[in-house]
């Protein structure tokens, strides 16, 4: 391997001769060999379209000659094209605040934006990381920035899954309407519930997530990119705010501010842990999903098997023909993994100090790594899973006949206590409730038929209680 020597103020090093990243960066893979992971792509865009709108903003003012910044506004471009991918390499677990991985984007913009002058990688000129591509700017505003765009721009697969997954569970709950079940509480028998009831109620769940996760990203659209060192603005102009966020605005097509405090906004990663708390509370909700689904087609003969998922795979290496819940399966190890991401971001946005929080590139891997799997699994859950559910009527139906729960609709009438005897009585013997209300004369006919109407004990009222406050 051929390499060149660069210099900085540790000294020199021999870096590789056809990288596009210099020593800083190399420095920084030598420093940090820890998880071989590198930075997600929504991390290193979001870096690279800061440097664009830096580019773009010190053109329109005049501060950068416009040959030098049209050449970083190309490299900036190839990059954002796919171009260059693999010269991003620094470990996701690096020198706090960022500035290993910042550097590296600093560095590649560099060395491609001089080979686009006629020049060479290594030698910085006339293009410099430092004094052109990072003018004006700071790791501990850019970073911060950077972090802000990457969830943003992470976040509509996500919104776009969840609305297909809550469009598909109120589909089913349409379709399900008139499918009577037992309902269970304590995982224990309860009164009855329409099927169609369980998977509405589902969608509606999914939906109220997706409008909070769209408030709490709300958070995310003030930039304190101007703030440079802490906040403050040092060696920035009063024009660069507002024209940084325009450009970043045209060139993410994302709806974001120029930020009213940029200092609060370096000091404090609240906004970030907002919104990862957000997608911590779907995440529960959707594990919870993915375990009722898993319920509810347990079986086929020993389990509940009220509902049919769809086959994707063999389930079993040695039992033929057993089919699995996986893609329920699947939902369940993301929300866990992401349950852990949410609590890497949580303690890593306490631990900042004074004016800056040091643990920025472990909150921004954390937080765009969970949207991404989050999202992905969802959709997944969606297209292969809850569409293709279907219901066993007949099976709902043989459970909600034996459940000794139905004895509830008794009790407006004959009282709590005796109710209870027939629900004892019920289990003990097998009989069911109709049965051995039938049997003992406790009621009869049109009555009977009223009191334990079916249908009836899934809506708001008294069953066979007409006249009463309330009743049906």
């Amino acid at each position: 391997m051929t390499t060149r020597i660069e210099k900085d103020p540790l000294g020199e090093l021999a870096v590789p001769a056809d990288a596009l990243y210099g020593i800083q960066t190399l420095r920084a893979v030598q420093n940090y060999p820890i998880s071989g992971l590198r930075p997600l792509p929504a991390f290193v865009d979001a870096v690279v379209q800061i440097k664009l709108a830096a580019a773009r903003t010190h053109k329109e003012t005049g501060r950068l000659e416009g040959k030098l910044a049209d050449a970083i506004i190309a490299a900036a471009l190839e990059v954002l094209g796919g171009q260059h991918r693999d010269q991003f390499v620094v470990d996701v677990y690096q020198a706090g605040a960022g500035t290993s991985h910042h550097m590296n984007c600093n560095e590649v913009l560099a060395n491609r934006a001089n080979e686009l002058l006629g020049g060479r990688r290594g030698t910085y000129t006339p293009v410099h990381p430092n004094d052109h591509v990072n003018m004006a700017q700071s790791t501990n505003d850019v970073i911060p920035t950077a972090m802000r765009l990457a969830s943003l721009a992470t976040l509509p697969p996500l919104i776009e899954a969840m609305d297909r997954l809550a469009g598909a569970l109120l589909a089913k709950g349409r379709e399900f309407d008139d499918i009577i079940k037992s309902g269970r509480t304590h995982l224990q028998d309860a009164t009855p519930i329409r099927l169609g009831q369980e998977f509405t109620a589902y969608g509606r769940t999914v939906a109220r997530h997706r409008a909070k996760l769209g408030e709490a990203a709300a958070w995310l659209r003030p930039m304190n990119i101007g703030g440079t060192a802490v906040g403050t603005g040092i060696n920035a102009e009063a024009a660069y705010p507002a024209l940084m966020v325009k450009h970043l605005r045209d060139i993410t097509g994302l709806d974001l501010q120029v930020g009213e405090d940029r200092v609060q906004l370096m000091q404090s990663m609240g906004d970030i842990a907002t919104f990862s708390g957000a997608l911590r509370g779907w995440v529960l909700d959707l594990n919870k999903l993915a375990n009722d689904i898993r319920l509810l087609a347990s079986g086929p003969r020993t389990g509940l098997a009220e509902i049919g998922l769809p086959a994707v795979q063999p389930g079993s290496s040695i039992m033929p023909g057993k089919v699995n819940p996986s893609i329920a399966e699947m939902v369940n190890q993301v929300c866990y993994q992401a349950i852990g991401l949410d609590t890497t971001v949580a303690m890593a946005s306490e631990a900042g100090q004074m004016e800056l929080n040091v643990m920025m590139p472990v909150i921004t891997h954390n937080i765009v790594f969970s949207l991404m799997i989050v999202g992905n699994a969802t959709r997944v859950f969606a297209e292969r899973c809850v569409e293709g559910i279907t219901a066993d009527a007949a099976q709902c139906a043989y459970w909600l006949e034996r459940s000794p729960a139905l004895v509830t609709a008794l009790a407006p009438k004959i009282g709590y206590a005796e109710a209870a005897k027939l629900a004892k009585e019920a289990i003990a013997t097998g009989l069911t409730v109709k049965q051995l209300v039938t049997d003992r004369g406790i009621l009869h006919g049109k009555e009977l038929e009223e009191i334990l109407d079916l249908r009836a004990m899934t809506e708001l009222g008294v069953p066979g209680g007409k006249g009463l406050p309330g009743g049906g």
